[in-house]
């Protein structure tokens, strides 16, 4: 039964279909996530990431966000606790970083820079009709996100076999408002939106 797995099994299972999409697949659903991106009610900033290790996405994403006129800040690691951000300024500006991550070579904003943005696009494994993420374990989006502005629209990227109906929840879990997939777009999450 899907409930009474835990994270763990969740995450293996989910890795192990995400390691099978094959390159055109991934490609057509980054151009389509771009395409998803660009066409969002976009404040004037907005927190993503580069997608890394067949997470669903591409730089092309990141810069349909700054050609639709938002700044994007983009995480930057450094020990466990909050997500530090630097600006993207275009895919030529990454460098390697821990994890196999990829991350701005610019100035260093603090973890609470992070309460600039009224849209936050969270990577995840997996997304439940509730709004329950599942990452990837390490635990760095739950120490940053209390640190979000309250009325910021959290958005897991996943795609659209993702979203699934029930995901195990931990108290410490910050639920996302919305999921945006390449073929679904933009969808409302929550106990009011389970049925959309």
């Amino acid at each position: 039964m899907p409930d009474a797995r835990d994270k763990h099994a969740w995450r293996t299972e989910i890795l192990a279909r995400r390691a099978a999409v094959t390159p055109a697949a991934q490609d057509a659903d980054a151009l389509a996530l771009a395409d998803a991106a660009g066409n969002l009610e976009l404040p004037d900033c907005v927190c993503a990431y580069v997608p890394v290790r067949g997470e669903p996405g591409s730089t092309a994403m990141l810069d349909a966000l700054r050609a639709a006129g938002a700044s994007v800040l983009l995480p930057v690691t450094g020990p466990p606790g909050p997500l530090s951000w630097a600006e993207y300024t275009g895919s030529e500006n990454l460098r390697r970083a821990v994890f196999g991550l990829r991350e701005p070579t610019g100035e260093v904003l603090p973890a609470a820079a992070v309460g600039r943005a009224g849209l936050i696009l969270v990577p995840a494994l997996a997304v439940d009709r509730r709004g329950v993420r599942l990452g990837r374990g390490a635990g760095y989006y739950d120490r940053t996100l209390h640190l979000a502005d309250r009325e910021a629209r959290l958005v897991a990227v996943i795609r659209d076999d993702e979203l699934v109906d029930r995901l195990p929840e931990e108290p410490h879990d910050r639920r996302m408002g919305w999921a945006l997939t390449p073929h679904s777009g933009l969808r409302r999450l929550g106990d009011d939106h389970a049925s959309e």
